[in-house]
C-alpha cells in the first residue's frame, strides 16, 4: 500500500486530534465525567483510561509497525465513545446550558467519518469507499 501525501497528512491531523483529547481527559477529568453515561460504571477511572487510550492511538499511528493495529483501535474507540457523545448533547441541550447544537450536531454527525478517518490514515483499509465497489473485471494474477 501506497502512503501518499494525502494519506500522511490525514494522520498527522489525526494524531493531533487524539493527542489532544487524550490530554484533554486529563486536564478536565471533571468536565468529561460528567458525559458518561450513567450505566458506565466507575467514571473517572473510565475517563483516565479512554485518556490514555487516546494518547496510545496517537502514538501507535506514529509508529508503522503498529499505525494499522492503531487505527483499527481508535476506529473502534470513536464507536464505543459516541453514547458519551449523545449523552453530551443531551445533557447540553435539554438543560439549555453548555454547548449549542452546532457544536453538538457536527460531532455527532460526523462519528462515522472519524472512524472511516482512523482505518484510511492509518492504511487499516486500503482504499476510500467511492473506490471500494469499482474493480476490473480483468483475471488477476496470482
Amino acid at each position: 500500500m501506497a502512503d501518499t501525501l494525502a494519506r500522511r497528512i490525514a494522520r498527522g491531523l489525526l494524531v493531533a486530534f487524539y493527542a489532544v483529547a487524550g490530554v484533554g481527559h486529563f486536564v478536565f477529568v471533571d468536565a468529561v465525567v460528567r458525559i458518561v453515561p450513567s450505566v458506565v460504571p466507575a467514571p473517572r477511572a473510565v475517563v483516565l483510561l479512554t485518556g490514555a487510550c487516546e494518547l496510545a492511538g496517537a502514538v501507535g499511528l506514529m509508529l508503522p509497525r503498529w499505525r494499522r493495529a492503531a487505527g483499527w483501535a481508535l476506529a473502534a474507540y470513536a464507536l464505543c465513545v459516541w453514547p458519551a457523545n449523545v449523552q453530551h448533547a443531551i445533557i447540553d441541550l435539554s438543560g439549555g446550558t453548555g454547548l449549542p447544537i452546532w457544536y453538538h450536531a457536527p460531532r455527532l454527525l460526523f462519528q462515522p467519518l472519524i472512524i472511516w478517518w482512523a482505518l484510511w490514515a492509518s492504511g487499516a483499509v486500503r482504499r476510500v469507499p467511492a473506490q471500494a465497489g469499482t474493480q476490473s473485471h480483468e483475471r488477476r494474477r496470482p
